[in-house]
Protein backbone atom coordinates (compact mmCIF):
# COMPACT_ATOMS: atom_id res chain seq x y z
CA UNK A 1 0.00 0.00 0.00
CA UNK A 2 0.70 3.58 -1.06
CA UNK A 3 -0.71 4.91 2.03
CA UNK A 4 -3.38 6.94 -0.33
CA UNK A 5 -7.08 6.59 0.83
CA UNK A 6 -8.66 4.46 -1.85
CA UNK A 7 -11.89 6.82 -1.22
CA UNK A 8 -12.65 9.35 -3.30
CA UNK A 9 -12.35 13.03 -2.37
CA UNK A 10 -15.95 15.25 -2.14
CA UNK A 11 -16.21 18.29 -2.86
CA UNK A 12 -17.66 20.66 0.30
CA UNK A 13 -20.91 20.98 0.76
CA UNK A 14 -22.49 24.25 -1.20
CA UNK A 15 -24.58 26.15 1.43
CA UNK A 16 -28.14 26.36 0.45
CA UNK A 17 -28.85 30.37 -0.68
CA UNK A 18 -31.99 31.77 0.41
CA UNK A 19 -33.32 34.54 -2.05
CA UNK A 20 -32.74 37.97 -0.87
CA UNK A 21 -35.49 39.74 0.36
CA UNK A 22 -35.16 43.32 -0.39
CA UNK A 23 -34.12 45.74 2.51
CA UNK A 24 -37.35 47.35 4.44
CA UNK A 25 -36.57 51.04 4.12
CA UNK A 26 -35.70 53.16 6.91
CA UNK A 27 -37.77 55.40 8.87
CA UNK A 28 -35.84 58.28 7.93
CA UNK A 29 -36.18 58.03 4.63
CA UNK A 30 -39.79 57.30 4.68
CA UNK A 31 -40.66 60.49 6.56
CA UNK A 32 -38.09 62.39 4.40
CA UNK A 33 -39.78 61.68 1.16
CA UNK A 34 -43.42 62.55 3.36
CA UNK A 35 -42.17 65.41 4.17
CA UNK A 36 -40.66 66.43 0.70
CA UNK A 37 -43.82 64.92 -1.63
CA UNK A 38 -46.54 67.38 0.34
CA UNK A 39 -43.80 70.11 0.35
CA UNK A 40 -43.78 69.58 -3.73
CA UNK A 41 -47.54 69.35 -3.94
CA UNK A 42 -48.16 72.78 -2.16
CA UNK A 43 -46.05 74.48 -4.24
CA UNK A 44 -43.49 75.56 -1.52
CA UNK A 45 -39.57 76.06 -1.16
CA UNK A 46 -37.53 74.20 1.67
CA UNK A 47 -37.22 78.46 2.92
CA UNK A 48 -40.95 78.87 3.31
CA UNK A 49 -41.28 76.13 5.13
CA UNK A 50 -38.33 75.60 6.88
CA UNK A 51 -39.11 79.24 8.44
CA UNK A 52 -42.44 78.12 9.13
CA UNK A 53 -40.84 75.16 11.10
CA UNK A 54 -38.04 77.41 12.70
CA UNK A 55 -35.90 74.64 11.55
CA UNK A 56 -32.69 75.51 9.29
CA UNK A 57 -33.19 75.28 5.47
CA UNK A 58 -30.02 72.71 5.10
CA UNK A 59 -31.53 70.57 7.87
CA UNK A 60 -35.17 70.69 6.53
CA UNK A 61 -33.29 69.24 3.43
CA UNK A 62 -31.13 66.81 5.23
CA UNK A 63 -34.76 65.46 7.13
CA UNK A 64 -36.17 65.23 3.28
CA UNK A 65 -33.62 63.09 2.06
CA UNK A 66 -33.64 60.82 4.82
CA UNK A 67 -29.71 61.69 5.99
CA UNK A 68 -31.12 62.64 9.66
CA UNK A 69 -33.20 60.99 12.25
CA UNK A 70 -35.43 63.76 13.66
CA UNK A 71 -36.85 64.49 17.32
CA UNK A 72 -40.49 64.14 17.67
CA UNK A 73 -40.41 67.95 18.18
CA UNK A 74 -38.67 68.74 14.73
CA UNK A 75 -41.14 66.90 13.22
CA UNK A 76 -44.23 67.74 14.57
CA UNK A 77 -43.15 71.44 13.69
CA UNK A 78 -42.43 70.56 10.20
CA UNK A 79 -45.67 68.74 9.84
CA UNK A 80 -47.51 71.86 11.36
CA UNK A 81 -45.35 73.95 8.74
CA UNK A 82 -46.94 72.09 6.25
CA UNK A 83 -50.70 72.02 7.69
CA UNK A 84 -50.64 68.62 8.71
CA UNK A 85 -50.71 67.02 12.33
CA UNK A 86 -48.69 64.27 13.79
CA UNK A 87 -50.85 61.98 12.86
CA UNK A 88 -51.33 62.75 9.82
CA UNK A 89 -47.84 62.14 8.85
CA UNK A 90 -47.50 59.17 10.59
CA UNK A 91 -50.06 57.96 8.50
CA UNK A 92 -48.71 58.75 5.31
CA UNK A 93 -45.64 57.57 6.12
CA UNK A 94 -47.70 54.17 7.40
CA UNK A 95 -49.00 53.64 4.07
CA UNK A 96 -46.01 54.86 1.82
CA UNK A 97 -44.41 51.85 4.15
CA UNK A 98 -47.14 49.55 3.69
CA UNK A 99 -47.12 49.99 -0.30
CA UNK A 100 -43.34 49.45 -0.08
CA UNK A 101 -43.51 46.45 1.85
CA UNK A 102 -46.98 44.92 0.22
CA UNK A 103 -48.64 44.89 3.71
CA UNK A 104 -51.84 45.37 3.68
CA UNK A 105 -52.94 49.20 5.26
CA UNK A 106 -54.30 48.36 8.62
CA UNK A 107 -53.10 44.30 9.23
CA UNK A 108 -51.19 46.00 12.33
CA UNK A 109 -54.56 47.68 13.91
CA UNK A 110 -56.14 44.45 13.64
CA UNK A 111 -53.90 42.71 15.10
CA UNK A 112 -52.96 44.65 17.62
CA UNK A 113 -56.19 45.91 20.18
CA UNK A 114 -55.49 49.91 20.74
CA UNK A 115 -57.98 52.15 22.14
CA UNK A 116 -58.77 54.47 18.90
CA UNK A 117 -55.40 56.26 19.07
CA UNK A 118 -51.99 56.13 16.95
CA UNK A 119 -50.04 53.13 18.44
CA UNK A 120 -46.22 52.96 17.56
CA UNK A 121 -43.87 49.94 18.64
CA UNK A 122 -40.31 50.49 18.76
Amino acid sequence: MRGVSDHATSPAPVPLRRPARAREPLWRDLVGEVLRRERLAQGRTLKEVAEAARISMPYLSELERGRKEASSEVLAAAARALGLGLGDLLIRVHSLLAARSGAVPGALSAAVPHRGGLCLAA
